[in-house]
């Protein structure tokens, strides 16, 4: 890699009138690749910074909240290159066994067959094939976007390396105990036919019945009420609260379940809330978790219902229907038998429905493979109390403690084909052997592997160190493991976070995966609601990168960063960073035709003028400013610091206040020429990591130099002229107010007028000439006559509009908007002087009402200085 201080010739001195994005990001894109910048060598001396990505589904396609999240993780990673760190983003995928299986057997569905008419190892075929011909897109869509990743370490969740390391970690806990199979009551979805984890379980409200059954005969009954009547085929008791004095005559006995020649007991249990409908719940063990607790303190049997695919499997005459059609026709029967004593529909209540198919999930009694967390996940909550680890916003540990502290066993089983394969295997007489990458499995006759694959979450879990090489010590995982920081979505805390830091602290022997967990918030529309297909508001960002650039769609995502919290974006917003990329590159254009140089050291203080010494104040206090915001991932803090440095600072005022200094020449504007050059090369770095390609382009050619990616990240001198942007400060302040006069004047910005500017009172004299520009003042002439005069500031300002005005009309709008904004005064005034109304009204309808009166002083305040600085007539 060429040093980047060493300059090279430029290779385009001249810049174009205009930026168009589409023709240099995907060049500039693949000579970074060619280059080897992104690459990571476990070798070098230099202090390690490594991100891993949030693996995206090998299904997936880059959609906004990738663009966002990796937005964040690219600044951040461009930022520690640029400061000399060995910097490791590491890419790779997901294999995603739930939704990559639909797919394919979508396709297969397509072609009228099952993957049941192909077996599994030649289904299992057919997605690898799929694998390499369709997934993965999102690789070519995050190279669009300018994602600086180790592309040579490339890493898939189901390649040779992470299975090895699956395999490694599975019979460890294995062996250590902390894995078991068991029958429990998992989330099971009957359009998937697997087991699914309560995290992947989506709950809405949905409209359903409730409907209040008799059990038992004569004396001896009860009522319970259901959702799930069909559920009723498998309870195996009725519980009462042992306090409950309305049934303690019932417990120990046996009633009739109706519709069936069955009798079950009433049981004692403090689980149920005797304040809650009849105080007496029907016990179905293997169709509900909370049942399934009571049948376990109580034994009692577990009787199963239904099916893989939710059919009643009951002799009798609802054997063989759905379970919605069983719920309907059993609901008939009983009424026919007189047992309904109340019916409510619709019910409305929460439903859960499976992520990927949004079928309704059903409880199901099941023998799966779980993961004893108890220690792991105390150890993932040490970490985090004891400081090793930090999460930031500190305000999401509460979020993290509240979920892994009362985490339940992880089942971790899934049956599918597609995935990690159980690495156990079954004997013939019992036996369960877990088998290592490097172990024979056993052999012989009865002998078979497990048929479930493992839950996602199991494989990515390891991501931070099985992308590394483990389970061998490779000088990759001893350079760059722990990581620096993860950064990802608060809502995958749970699915993912949760399971990375269990693992790896059991893994590496107490080291964390990483030292800082940065959670973001959710992309949404720009009215804050969340985006979706259904809701009609989801955006592809291709299209916007297409419209505006990627660096737009990037600039607009980062200022919407705050920590934590959601984030709302609109087209419009997009077309104001475009308008900014714009305004960088027109600005610098405009600067290096005009003298703008990196050439030679800086001039001493004393050469330059008070413009100069400010914005190389302004720019040093900028360089600090957005240090310290990117220490707290302060995204939309530092990019709209950046955002209005360049462009209200640096363009707006600095280029403009030096421009009479350029159009006169001479050693003044070598100067500020090697001002603006040294203004342009830092904020054009400082900028670089959030619009990497303008920057590119423009940083390149202002310097000669090889590549703003490779280049030093800009550090603050310690330069500061307080007197200096005191003196710029003053001169904006006059400059301002007499351009906010202009416009409620109704003068165009670009319209020239007749102008008499007393300076004397002020520290501004070698200002004049700038001033005047920015005004558009011309000079007096002899004809000039003062309409209007502007003390501001302590500088005075006279202009002649006698021809440009109707000097009495604007007196009468003037006064009218004065004397409305009086009698806002006096409203607002009287209804916050009224005790009464400021008792009983609401706290944001005072708030409302104490900014209409601030707004009416401010108004009175602005029309009377305009009113005054009028003719009289």
């Amino acid at each position: 890699m060429t040093e980047n201080s060493q300059a090279q010739p430029a290779a385009n001195p001249e810049l174009p009138t205009q930026y168009a994005p589409a023709e240099v990001e995907g060049k500039l894109y693949e000579r970074w690749v060619e280059r080897g910048y992104f690459e990571a060598d476990e070798k070098s001396g230099k202090p390690p910074y490594t991100i891993v990505i949030p693996p995206p589904n090998v299904t997936g396609s880059l959609h906004l909240g990738h663009a966002f999240e990796h937005t964040i993780i690219d600044a951040l990673t461009r930022r520690k290159r640029m400061q000399g760190y060995e910097t490791l983003w590491q890419p790779g995928m997901d294999h995603a066994g739930i939704a990559t299986q639909n797919v394919v057997e979508r396709e297969l569905a397509k072609e009228g067959k099952s993957r049941h008419d192909l077996g599994r190892t030649d289904f299992v075929e057919r997605v690898w094939q799929w694998k390499e011909e369709s997934g993965g897109q999102i690789s070519g869509q995050m190279r669009r976007l300018g994602d600086g990743v180790a592309w040579s370490r490339e890493r898939f969740t189901m390649d040779e390396g992470l299975s090895a390391a699956v395999q490694t970690i599975f019979k460890r806990l294995f062996d250590d105990g902390l894995i078991y199979r068991a029958e429990r009551i998992i989330n099971w979805c009957p359009r998937c036919l697997t087991a699914i984890s309560d995290i992947e379980v989506e709950y809405q409200d949905d409209n359903g019945e409730l409907v209040s059954i008799t059990y038992g005969d004569g004396d001896e009954t009860l009522v319970v009420a259901t959702t799930r009547a069909e559920t009723m085929l498998g309870d195996t008791a009725v519980a009462v609260h042992p306090d409950d004095a309305r049934y303690t005559h019932l417990v120990g006995r046996r009633i009739k379940l109706p519709l069936t020649d069955r009798t079950i007991p009433v049981v004692a249990d403090e689980h149920v809330d005797p304040e809650f409908g009849t105080g007496a719940v029907k016990v179905t063990p293997a169709h509900d978790p909370n049942d399934f607790e009571i049948g376990r303190r109580h034994d009692l049997p577990n009787i199963t219902v239904m099916d893989e695919r939710a059919v009643i499997t009951v002799p009798g005459p609802f054997q063989g229907l759905d379970r919605f059609e069983a719920r309907s026709t059993i609901v008939a029967a009983l009424r026919a038998e007189g047992r309904i004593v109340a019916e409510k529909r619709p019910y409305v209540h929460s439903v859960g429905h499976c992520s990927r198919c949004k079928t309704t999930v059903e409880p199901r009694l099941s023998l799966q493979w779980w993961v004893k967390v108890g220690p792991l996940a105390k150890a993932a909550g040490d970490a985090v109390r004891d400081g090793r680890v930090t999460i930031h916003p500190k305000e999401m540990e509460s979020r993290y403690f509240a979920w892994i502290d009362n985490l339940n066993d992880w089942n971790i089983s899934r049956q599918l084909w597609w995935g990690h394969r159980i690495p156990v295997w079954h004997g013939p007489n019992g036996e369960t052997v877990a088998v290592g990458p490097n172990d024979e499995p056993p052999t012989g006759e009865g002998w078979s592997q497990d048929t479930d694959v493992l839950d996602t979450w199991f494989s990515s879990g390891l991501w931070p160190f099985s992308t590394l090489g483990w389970p061998e010590q490779t000088p990759s995982l001893e350079k760059f493991y722990p990581n620096s920081v993860l950064v990802t979505g608060y809502d995958i805390l749970f699915f993912w976070v949760a399971r990375m830091m269990m693992f790896g602290l059991y893994a590496m022997d107490g080291t964390p995966p990483f030292h800082t967990i940065a959670l973001h918030g959710m992309v949404r529309d720009q009215f804050g609601k969340k985006m979706s297909k259904s809701f009609g508001n989801a955006v592809d960002p291709l299209e916007w990168m297409d419209k505006y650039g990627s660096d737009a769609v990037r600039f607009t995502l980062a200022r919407g960063a705050n920590p934590g919290v959601d984030v709302p974006i609109g087209e419009d917003w997009v077309q104001g960073s475009r308008n900014f990329a714009n305004k960088i590159w027109n600005a610098t254009r405009f600067a290096m035709m005009n003298g703008a140089t990196v050439e030679g050291p800086l001039p001493d203080a004393a050469e330059m003028s008070a413009t100069d010494r400010w914005i190389l104040s302004r720019l040093n206090e900028t360089v600090a400013q957005v240090d310290a915001l990117y220490e707290d991932y302060q995204f939309a803090k530092l990019s709209d610091a950046l955002f209005h440095f360049a462009w209200d600072e640096v363009f707006d005022w600095y280029v403009e206040l030096s421009k009479t200094t350029f159009f006169a020449g001479g050693e003044q504007a070598k100067v500020s020429g090697r001002v603006l050059g040294e203004v342009l090369d830092v904020t054009l770095r400082l900028l670089h990591p959030i619009v990497p390609f303008v920057t590119e382009t423009l940083w390149t050619t202002l310097t000669g130099k090889e590549s703003v990616v490779v280049a030093d990240w800009p550090a603050d001198s310690g330069f500061r002229d307080r007197a200096a942007e005191r003196e710029i400060e003053h001169l904006q302040q006059v400059v301002t107010e007499v351009r906010r006069f202009r416009a409620d004047q109704g003068l165009q910005p670009g319209q020239k007028v007749p102008g008499r500017l007393d300076l004397s009172a002020t520290p501004l004299a070698a200002h004049e000439t700038a001033i005047r520009q920015l005004l558009r003042l011309q000079e007096e002439g002899d004809a000039f006559q003062a309409t209007a005069t502007l003390p501001v500031a302590g500088a005075t300002v006279a202009l002649d509009l006698s021809g440009t005005i109707d000097v009495p009309a604007e007196r009468k709008r003037l006064t009218k908007d004065r004397d409305a904004a009086e009698k806002e005064k006096q409203q607002a005034t009287a209804k916050l002087g009224n005790e009464a109304f400021l008792a009983k009204a609401p706290d944001n309808v005072v708030d409302k009402i104490r900014g209409r009166l601030a707004k009416a002083e401010a108004d009175i305040e602005r029309l009377t200085a305009q009113l005054a600085a009028l003719p009289e007539g």
